[in-house]
């Protein structure tokens, strides 16, 4: 007997993964990926001559490389599984956020014109992103001086990564561009209207990266004047109003996408969703007291919670924002698995490089395996985790990395294993800020790539943050996600769900595996997170701007040199 299939993407920061899902068990019948040809553009623009040069902390993408990914991963799902199309009854995306986009009326991106193609703010801008902070900096001193009641859900502080910060940086730095934009989009948004040519906005993005909520709206009119003038009318002029909720059926699947795709015409399409916040009914988790850390590039800290709360430094807190019902508290750090790859990458001398060559394994295998035999402490080296910099709690992507008590006698592998425990002290902060603020967070569960590969990582997270780590089953939990909401959009009429924690409950899993905090590393842990949030304070909270101070030298122009 057929199946009833869904099928979940994942649109990640390098690749776009898909994975088609057995709706009765959660089971993954296929995976592909797609890597986007043009990856991330942080250096020039992959224009004619290839010679416009981007600036520091710019991050663009090319919204052709979503389109690629819907051509080229759903029709090898459906290849290797041998599935029919009409066994398909969904179809979810989710995506990283908060990724932007320009495009015209219609939907087209400016970046996809000759007259704008050489143009940076014409392009993608990635979660990434991070050349807005000025503007982000306008926009928290606006909403400070006016009193602005939605600025205490987002921790009292927005971060350049979001959506109006990234918006008004097209307006300040390019005017012309932001003019001729009919809409300004996230790019969930977008893929979700290219699939069904219905423009559908999600609540998801809406309310952790655009200040929207479900009782308010979006802040009032005055408040983007007092920013600038030509920005008052934004939502109006280049957003929508109308928002879609998650697990909300956005539309069908249009002639054209499902020429793309191979699947359907008139396949249901979910609401879009973000890759964080899907994950977290993908780990089992419906209800307050468990957190959710996807962990990857970097990491993202989801909580629930029966009742709102302010917290210092979180992303965010939605109501109904991850499970209908509850609040959706969000917080995260910038750098976790990029920093690992930055390290092995740029530091790691070439003898290691050459022992993983000799017995066929990954650079961080023998570092994980050489750093798992030192003892807690044993280094005498202690980092901060802001390689790219400070998304909770302090805000800020002008803090940069730091390695204290370095030797000529350190190793790599004493520096990997600072490393990690640098993003185990950053996870605790967060911790710690949630439950002095009322909110619980009793266990954790871990996703994505970094809880598959490092069992050493894992280990330190639960012996720092003394919290029980249990791992979902699933290695594609974002797109595993994604095909719930699909089960959820095509409802059980269709053969799918009618409410997502159903879905949960047949869809979801977690492994056998446990990570138990180990008592006797649990004191000296807690003596050298003494030391951590002493440098962290120190260096984050305006006691010492070292860190500012050296990237602004950085950013002066050679000929001031």
């Amino acid at each position: 007997m057929a199946s009833t299939c869904t099928v979940g993407i994942d649109f990640g920061t390098e690749s776009g993964r898909a994975v088609l899902v057995d709706v009765a068990t959660g089971n993954e019948l296929a995976m592909a990926v797609y890597a986007y040809e043009n990856g991330v553009i942080d250096e020039r623009l992959p224009a004619p001559d290839d010679d416009v040069h981007l600036g520091p902390d710019w991050a663009l993408q090319d919204p052709e490389d979503y389109l690629r990914t819907f051509q080229i991963a759903v029709p090898s799902v459906l290849a290797q599984s041998g599935v029919d199309p009409s066994d398909v009854i969904g179809i979810g995306i989710d995506f990283t956020a908060c990724t932007m986009l320009p495009t015209t009326a219609e939907g087209t991106p400016l970046c996809t014109l000759d007259e704008y193609r050489r143009r940076p703010h014409a392009w993608v801008k990635l979660w990434k992103h991070h050349a807005a902070q000025p503007e982000a900096d306008r926009i928290n001193a606006v909403a400070g001086q006016r009193g602005e009641a939605w600025l205490p859900r987002y921790g009292g502080k927005i971060s350049s990564e979001w959506f109006y910060s990234k918006a008004l940086q097209i307006l300040d730095e390019d005017p012309d561009l932001y003019a001729k934009a009919g809409r300004l989009i996230e790019a969930a948004d977008w893929v979700v209207w290219q699939l069904t040519d219905v423009e559908t906005r999600n609540s998801c993005t809406a309310g952790y990266k655009a200040m929207w909520s479900k009782r308010d709206g979006f802040p009032p009119g005055a408040y983007f004047a007092a920013l600038d003038p030509r920005f008052e009318r934004v939502v109006d002029e280049k957003m929508s109003r109308r928002i879609s909720s998650i697990g909300e059926r956005a539309g069908r699947l249009s002639e054209r996408a499902a020429e793309w795709t191979g699947l359907r015409p008139g396949t249901a399409v979910a609401v879009a969703n973000v890759d964080a916040h899907v994950s977290v009914p993908a780990a089992t988790v419906t209800e307050p007291g468990t957190m959710v850390a996807i962990m990857g590039t970097s990491t993202c800290h989801m909580v629930l919670g029966d009742r709102t709360a302010t917290v210092e430094g979180m992303c965010g807190v939605v109501e109904d924002g991850i499970i209908p019902g509850l609040f959706g508290f969000e917080a995260g750090q910038s750098g976790v698995g990029d920093i690992f790859a930055w390290f092995t990458d740029n530091a790691v001398p070439p003898e290691y490089h050459a022992a993983a060559a000799s017995e066929g394994v990954g650079v961080h295998t023998i570092l994980e395996r050489e750093a798992a035999a030192l003892r807690p402490g044993e280094s005498g080296l202690l980092a901060l985790d802001w390689w790219n910099g400070n998304r909770s709690v302090l805000v800020d992507v002008d803090l940069t990395g730091l390695l204290l008590g370095a030797t000529l006698a350190t190793r790599a592998p004493e520096i990997y294993r600072a490393l990690i425990e640098a993003t185990a002290f950053g996870t605790r902060a967060i911790v710690d800020a949630f439950e002095s603020n009322g909110v619980a967070v009793n266990e954790i569960v871990a996703c994505g790539g970094l809880p598959e590969r490092n069992k050493l990582l894992m280990q330190i997270y639960a012996d720092v943050t003394g919290c029980e780590f249990k791992v979902t089953a699933s290695s594609q939990t974002p797109a595993l996600g994604s095909a719930m909401f699909g089960a959820v959009a095509a409802g059980a009429a269709e053969g799918g769900y009618d409410t997502i924690v159903e879905a949960a409950s047949r869809m979801a899993r977690l492994r056998d595996e446990r990570y138990v905090p180990n008592p006797a590393h649990r004191a000296i842990y807690d003596e050298l997170y003494g030391e951590y949030r002493t440098l962290h304070d120190y260096f984050g909270r305006g006691a010492n701007d070292v860190m500012k101070k050296l990237k602004s030298i950085r950013a002066r122009p050679r000929s001031d040199v």
